[in-house]
């Protein structure tokens, strides 16, 4: 902990840096990814602060718009694009994905109920040949699709793609390497950035 403190320190020591962002903020992107620690979207993107506005939930789970019910990743969502008008918004999954492996594998979570019950917002099992695959980098693929199609129901989103103001994307982010693929709908298959 004490490296995290010394760096808080440190970057609150350079004002001049940050000063243009007590204006107000207008990204560009909406990047929905998981809570993992190893995920980091500034690192992986090179945003600078402003240039992100960022949804992390345990694997990157987008749940069911449900107006009666409100969550805070709906409610996130909404803002982003409704308020601040994001242009794109991306799904980043990533190799080694808990969450997914734990989903595909029917590893069972009664001691974390919370995280059963949160894992349930998921679509579909997502199509795994080999769930003994560490990096479970097909089923990872495969449901970063259906929360892409899962983001397509919501309203604000359905609104702003018919009106051709918004773009989805479909990432997929290799930690053991740093490798990002995007999913590419002409061919169905994630390839290189």
């Amino acid at each position: 902990m004490q490296p995290l403190i010394d760096n808080a320190r440190m970057f609150g020591q350079r004002p001049e840096e940050f000063a243009h962002l007590a204006k107000g903020q207008s990204p560009d992107v909406l990047f929905i990814t998981c809570a993992d620690s190893r995920v980091v979207p500034a690192l992986i993107t090179g945003a600078r602060p402003g240039e992100l506005f960022e949804l992390r939930t345990a694997g990157n789970v987008v749940p069911p718009y449900a107006s009666a019910t409100p969550t805070g990743e709906a409610a996130t969502i909404e803002y982003a694009v409704q308020v601040l008008g994001v242009k794109h918004v991306v799904v980043c999954g990533h190799s080694h994905c808990g969450a997914v492996g734990a989903v595909v594998r029917h590893d069972d979570l009664t001691a974390v109920p919370a995280v059963r019950d949160w894992l349930a917002h998921a679509a579909d099992e997502p199509k795994c040949s080999d769930p003994a695959d560490p990096t479970v980098a097909e089923a990872v693929q495969n449901h970063v699709l259906a929360q892409l199609e899962r983001l397509r129901s919501y309203p604000c989103i359905e609104k702003r793609l018919e009106a051709g103001e918004l773009q989805l994307h479909g990432w997929y982010y290799e930690v053991h390497t740093g490798v990002v693929r995007e999913h590419r709908a002409e061919s169905d298959t994630f390839e290189t950035l």
